[in-house]
């Protein structure tokens, strides 16, 4: 049986374990151990699959995090996709697996649900891939905001919610005397202001008109990686300024 396979054969018990069906410790055993072995997919395995050393565990976990099968189903499937991406190599970028492992350190299922959701949709969804590009900035904001035990700005500019994390993070170029600092973040607040503007024009978040102008995957592509590796940047830096208080 190859990787592939026993991943697929491991996904598969594991649904059918959360949605009341019955399953065998030693295959689940066996496959885990398959997949765990493989440090270079360490970044890409679902938390679960990890933590949860049997079926019992994994069962005490999936029936408090989502009362419905469908939940269920779908966050199985949706944690499992990057790994099969990866194992197929079907629509994987060189950055894919690092920002996915910087975003899968952080505690918070909101961060980790809209990354993926942006990696899923970016060929066959542009406009839907768009949406979560802003999401994922957006909730990576306030998951720091909450944290540095900030109220977030209420508004839905997230260019604002943007300056507002970049200066509790010492961010923002003002607040910076080196012009090499100053430049290279001050870009990353105009990345911010080009997917919002992105989103606004190409995204799913609005109607349109029939003449209105559609995403390609190549603009998802982009709003998709940049957001992605401003997130990881984001999160890493109030890492690093939390380790320190």
């Amino acid at each position: 049986m190859t990787l592939t396979q026993q991943v697929e054969s491991l996904q598969n018990l594991l649904v059918a374990v959360a949605t009341g069906g019955a399953g065998d410790n030693a295959d689940d055993t066996d496959q885990r151990q398959a997949l765990l072995s493989q440090r270079q997919l360490e970044a890409l395995t679902p938390s679960f699959v990890r933590t949860c050393r049997d079926l019992g565990q994994f069962w005490q976990f999936i029936k408090f995090k989502f009362p419905t099968y469908k939940e269920r189903r779908d966050f199985i499937w949706g944690e499992f996709r990057p790994l099969f991406d990866k194992l197929e190599g079907v629509g994987v970028a060189p950055s894919d697996e690092l920002v996915t492992g910087a975003l899968k350190t952080f505690d918070s299922a909101h961060v980790h649900e809209a990354w993926l959701k942006a990696l899923d949709r970016r060929t066959t969804d542009p406009e839907g891939a768009i949406t979560m590009a802003r999401t994922l900035l957006e909730s990576v904001c306030k998951h720091i905001l909450e944290g540095a035990r900030v109220v977030a700005d209420d508004s839905p500019d997230l260019t604002k919610l943007y300056r507002q994390t970049a200066e509790q993070l010492n961010l923002a170029p003002s607040q910076h005397t080196e012009q090499v600092f100053k430049q290279i973040l001050g870009g990353c607040t105009s990345v911010v202001e080009g997917l919002g503007a992105l989103r606004n024009r190409l995204s799913d978040a609005h109607g349109k008109t029939k003449a209105g102008a559609r995403p390609a995957s190549r603009h998802a592509e982009l709003a998709v990686n940049l957001s992605g590796a401003l997130a990881s940047y984001l999160l890493a830096t109030w890492q690093t300024r939390s380790a320190q208080d």
